[in-house]
């Protein structure tokens, strides 16, 4: 039988009965206490309305304290499936499906197509309700049609460490998206990796600005911190000109986000010098995608604390390395040390390779999903020897420092060199001009692929050919003729995943003139 500490409702009991759980913009505090007895509440009604352990509970929240309480009362009694509330008639007609959601949550007020959606599916509706006045978080919920004869479930109370506490599907930016099965212990398990790696304290207060249907913020975000007896101000989303407005009234000791946040905060932080004085952080974390080393000195530089880069998936339930806190030493452009699972670099033999190889990056440990739902072909390309393949390529050095070289399927092959992107990108970045970069491999008849280049530049700065010819010649004294781009295109923007990757197949269908597609469901990485 497991083991009482694999289930949530133990990691819920850490924080203090009178301590702050969850905080918002101009609503009282929700403590540790109101929590606990508030997924307790949530369960029943849960319970009451049909729904038990391992029943699928789709959540289609705005961020706030709502969606924070919401997930972790789903996660503790039933399987919470949160969507993005962004999401069309259309996809939510594919996730509700591809999930077989027993309820839908949605607010009393909501006008997501979701409820119609589910209406048609036969998903039953369930509004949540906050009462004037309530503390941040808390919510009472009540099923649509409740004239209609509800079954309760035969199946209710908390899960256990074996039940599925959660489902995601995968970004499926090659593929249709993949249902990633999570359970209750890998949801502990990582919650507790992320709070050892942090050395999370009850007296931390996070202020959360990451999305609430992407395991980032889900469990970094919320979990980890409440599994630390810690706070969590929840904001409604990411918002660049209300971030110091929130730094001010949160008093945060620290805030995780992905690159393309951190870069907007950065480029505003001079001129709120004073709040940063005013609210030092301990440190700072960022996830989801490569941050690039010019961003992560500007970080610290502006806020006097370190930033902390980690490595992230999904179907790890988020962490698997970080970069140490100091005194320790931060290694950047490397993701860190492992950090929770297990991590090899597997040759493509299926061979285990020594510190300094070049491979694919695999991990195995408790926080590590058991497989792709319903999908034996994904699991039989997904798991080898043990190994759970991530589908990135790296590199550990002598010290154990995970370096991701990038992603195996966007590795560039030139003549039989094998050229990382995001070294490249990186190095781009270097030039006073360069904002963002994210290089291709271009067909060539002769060297099979050469490099390309698309960047977006810094405002000031003009992309003509003396610039074009500037910037390749940068890179070319970095790089070497051999490797550096052959070809720079300016974009305003790069075409991006929510959670802040660079979708180079958008670029390389570009270049081809193909079709880009719909990119609207991309969720990304973790």
């Amino acid at each position: 039988m497991a083991a009482m500490n694999d289930t949530l409702e133990h990691v819920l009991r850490a924080g203090a009965d009178a301590a702050t759980a969850l905080a918002a913009p101009g609503r009282p505090p929700l403590t540790h206490g109101a929590l606990r007895s508030l997924v307790a509440a949530t369960i029943a009604s849960l319970n009451a309305a049909g729904a038990g352990r391992n029943d699928r509970v789709a959540i289609v929240l705005d961020n706030g304290p709502e969606m924070a309480a919401c997930f972790l009362a789903c996660a503790s009694g039933t399987t919470s499936a949160p969507l993005n509330p962004g999401y069309r008639a259309d996809e939510f007609e594919f996730y509700l499906a591809d999930l077989k959601a027993r309820l839908l949550i949605v607010e009393r007020a909501s006008k997501s197509p979701a409820i119609e959606v589910a209406q048609r599916l036969g998903v039953r509706i369930v509004d949540l309700i906050v009462d004037a006045g309530a503390p941040a978080g808390s919510f009472r919920l009540e099923p649509r049609g409740a004239d209609a004869p509800l079954a309760a479930a035969t199946n209710g109370g908390y899960a256990s460490a074996s039940d599925i506490a959660m489902v995601l599907h995968t970004s499926g930016t090659t593929s249709r998206p993949k249902i990633v099965p999570l359970s209750v212990a890998n949801l502990g398990a990582s919650a507790r990796n992320i709070r050892a790696s942090l050395a999370l304290v009850p007296g931390d207060v996070g202020l959360n600005i990451m999305p609430l249907f992407h395991i980032h913020g889900l469990i970094a975000g919320v979990l980890a911190p409440i599994a630390a007896g810690a706070s969590v101000y929840c904001t409604p989303g990411f918002n660049a000109l209300k971030f110091f407005q929130w730094m001010d009234d949160a008093k945060p000791t620290w805030y995780t986000a992905v690159p393309t946040m951190h870069q907007a905060i950065v480029s505003r932080a001079k001129n709120n010098a004073d709040v940063i004085q005013r609210q030092p952080l301990r440190f700072m974390r960022s996830s989801s995608s490569s941050m690039p080393p010019q961003v992560i000195k500007e970080l610290e530089a502006a806020f006097g604390a370190p930033l902390i880069e980690a490595y992230g998936m999904t179907e790890a339930t988020h962490q698997m390395a970080s970069n140490p806190l100091p005194p320790k030493t931060r290694k950047p452009g490397t993701v860190g040390l492992p950090a929770g699972p297990e991590i090899a670099i597997m040759g493509g033999d299926g061979a285990l390779l020594a510190r300094g190889g070049t491979g694919e990056i695999v991990i195995r440990g408790a926080n590590v999903t058991a497989g792709y739902e319903g999908n034996p072909t994904a699991n039989a390309e997904g798991f080898r020897n043990g190994w759970f393949r991530t589908g990135d390529q790296g590199m550990q050095d002598g010290d154990g420092y995970l370096a991701i070289t990038g992603r195996l399927k966007e590795i560039i092959n030139r003549g039989g060199e094998k050229v990382s992107p995001r070294e490249i990108d990186e190095i781009l970045m270097d030039h006073p001009a360069v904002a963002e970069a994210g290089v291709i491999g271009k067909p060539d008849e002769v060297a099979g692929q050469v490099v390309k280049a698309f960047v977006s530049l810094h405002k000031g700065f003009i992309g003509d050919e003396a610039l074009r010819m500037d910037i390749l010649a940068h890179a070319r004294r970095r790089l070497g003729a051999t490797v550096a781009p052959k070809e720079i295109a300016f974009l305003d923007t790069l075409p991006r995943t929510r959670s802040g990757k660079i979708m180079r197949r958008l670029l390389r269908a570009r270049e081809l003139g193909l079709p880009e597609g719909d990119t609207s469901t991309l969720e990304g990485g973790a």
